[in-house]
């Protein structure tokens, strides 16, 4: 018997779930735990071939994009997250830092460890400590490995919307074609950006703990979200629909972990504090909201 229409409207909140559904059987298949929090990941693709894919990817990069001849700031940035590997607990990664001149106002860290910060991003660092904040958070990411556990979700999903399919056979194409609809929000707002969220503020978590270790003064996290709100135009998108969740959240959430950061900070053998200044100096022609006032575009780290 075919389900009429509105009954696949009422399935539709059950048929959304199939991707947590099969995202936990592949936990189960998959099971590790991140560094510093300790939260279970699902994990299916071997950390070779995520190390091999960042490599290719860092390399694309790096061909198109200008890597900056500011001989200072090439010295800082390797200077900060040679000290941030260094507590990373990953000498199997061969660590490579590089600094891309554009107003673009971010930083990554591919897995196996290839680091870029953009040079947009340096006038809301301020200070060594600053950009630690930065570079702290982005290797946090790749230790976790972040990004295959976004591809297994990935995996998850089109499991699940296979499934769906399946089920869903019989139906016309014009009910078919609500339900898979309706499934793609309900998995994306469901599941893919709450998880991409957990990751930036599980990054964030991992990122203050490094930096303190390294020596350098986790208060300084905080303080970096809230001049990075202060940078933004115009009113954030609410949380539930973004991949990041709002600077406020995170500069809370960094106030909160202060304690057991500072605890590692005072035992770091070297104490570097806030560090050096940065300087940025303004390319020849630069119009005026570029990287050396810190208003270039916003791409969010």
């Amino acid at each position: 018997m075919k389900i009429t229409l509105h009954q696949p409207l009422v399935n539709i909140l059950l048929c959304c779930w199939l991707t947590t559904i099969v995202a936990g059987m592949l936990l189960a298949m998959g099971c590790q735990t991140a560094p510093v929090t300790g939260r279970r990941q699902l994990l299916v693709m071997s950390e070779e071939k995520e190390n091999a894919m960042g490599l290719t990817a860092y390399q694309e990069v790096l061909k198109e994009e200008p890597v900056t001849s500011d001989k200072a700031l090439i010295e800082m940035v390797q200077r900060v997250g040679q000290r941030i590997a260094a507590v990373a607990d990953r000498p199997d990664f061969e660590w490579e830092f590089n600094v891309i001149e554009s107003p673009t106002q971010n930083a990554f860290c591919l897995p196996g460890g290839k680091v870029a910060v953009y040079t947009g991003i340096l006038p809301i660092c301020q200070t060594e400590a600053g950009l630690a904040v930065v570079m702290s958070h982005e290797i946090g990411h790749a230790i976790a490995r972040h990004g295959g556990e976004r591809m297994s979700l990935q995996t998850a999903e089109n499991k699940a919307k296979e499934a769906l399919q399946y089920i869903m056979r019989e139906q016309s194409d014009n009910t078919q074609q609500i339900v898979l609809t309706a499934y793609g929000a309900g998995a994306q707002y469901g599941a893919i950006l709450p998880y991409s969220r957990k990751h930036e503020l599980e990054a964030d978590h991992i990122g203050i703990m490094l930096m303190a270790k390294a020596g350098y003064d986790p208060s300084e996290g905080p303080k970096f979200w809230e001049r990075f709100a202060g940078e933004k135009d115009g009113a954030a998108p609410m949380e539930f629909m973004s991949t990041h969740p709002s600077d406020a959240r995170r500069s809370a959430a960094l106030r909160d972990l202060l304690p057991e950061a500072m605890s590692l900070y005072q035992a770091a053998p070297e104490k570097i504090g806030i560090g050096e200044n940065i300087t940025v100096a303004a390319p020849a022609g630069a119009p005026p909201n570029t990287a050396t006032d810190g208003a270039a575009t916003l791409k969010g780290i």
